[in-house]
């Protein structure tokens, strides 16, 4: 059984550096619904499990390194880990990747730096059929513990792209036929009156805190009505909003 001093459980737990992420090209999927999507696509270099969690998820455990529990709560990066942590291949793409396979639907964070809120627009995106996320700029790491959490298994599902000129990214999508619409609480572009929906799209997101960048050449600032009382939306509720109006325009202009 491996301890807290194991050297393979030593270096699995670097990893929860994103210098060491990077340098690798490996992270930590913890829990059993990231650890099966991991498994599922093949992503795993390493599982390690305590015995309970392995007679607990015994689908998921028929190759596995034993762990005890401390070295376990090493490898977590939850308070109380459900016995499950798997060293993963790192699935990035470059843009240029992910264009050519002509996608309908591409979400963009642009500058975020919220790991939670990070996971939360990949894994919205996913479910709205977005085939693409990239993290653009100064954005937090998408295999951060807690984005990859957060993502409950869609990082495994989507090409993850990450791209540090956002001027570029913008163009790049422009000239692969996509439209590029800018969410904006100040934007002059009533979602609900747009009516390029059903084109491919390219959905900009900025940070909570200081929105998008009033350079980023977008084809429109869009901005969710709000019809109650409330100020604004929060990051995740605004990009669910966004990502479905475009699925659901996608599906009935097909």
């Amino acid at each position: 059984m491996f301890t807290v001093r194991t050297p393979r459980v030593v270096a699995a737990r670097r990893l929860h550096r994103r210098r060491d992420r990077d340098e690798t090209g490996r992270f930590l999927a913890e829990g059993p619904q990231a650890v099966r999507e991991a498994l599922r696509t093949g992503a795993v270099v390493e599982l390690f499990a305590t015995a309970e969690a392995a007679g607990r998820y015994p689908e998921l455990t028929a190759d596995h390194t034993l762990v005890d529990a401390a070295a376990l709560q090493a490898l977590a990066d939850t308070v109380q880990p459900q016995g499950i942590v798997a060293v993963c291949r790192q699935r990035g793409v470059s843009l240029d990747t992910a264009l050519a396979k002509r996608p309908q639907l591409v979400a963009v964070c642009v500058d975020i730096r919220d790991p939670g809120n990070a996971g939360t627009v990949l894994r919205t995106a996913d479910a709205a059929g977005a085939s693409a996320v990239v993290f653009a700029g100064d954005s937090v790491d998408p295999y951060n513990g807690k984005a990859v959490r957060s993502s409950a298994g869609s990082l495994f599902h989507v090409d993850l792209v990450r791209a540090r000129d956002t001027a570029a990214t913008v163009a790049a999508l422009r000239a692969a036929g996509i439209q590029v619409l800018a969410a904006d609480g100040y934007g002059d572009t009533d979602l609900f009156d747009l009516d390029t929906l059903g084109r491919p799209t390219a959905w900009l997101f900025g940070s909570e805190a200081h929105g998008l960048p009033t350079d980023l050449d977008a084809d429109r600032r869009v901005r969710v009505p709000l019809y109650g009382g409330a100020e604004s939306l929060n990051l995740a509720a605004a990009a669910a909003v966004c990502l479905y109006s475009s699925a659901k325009a996608f599906r009935g202009a097909h």
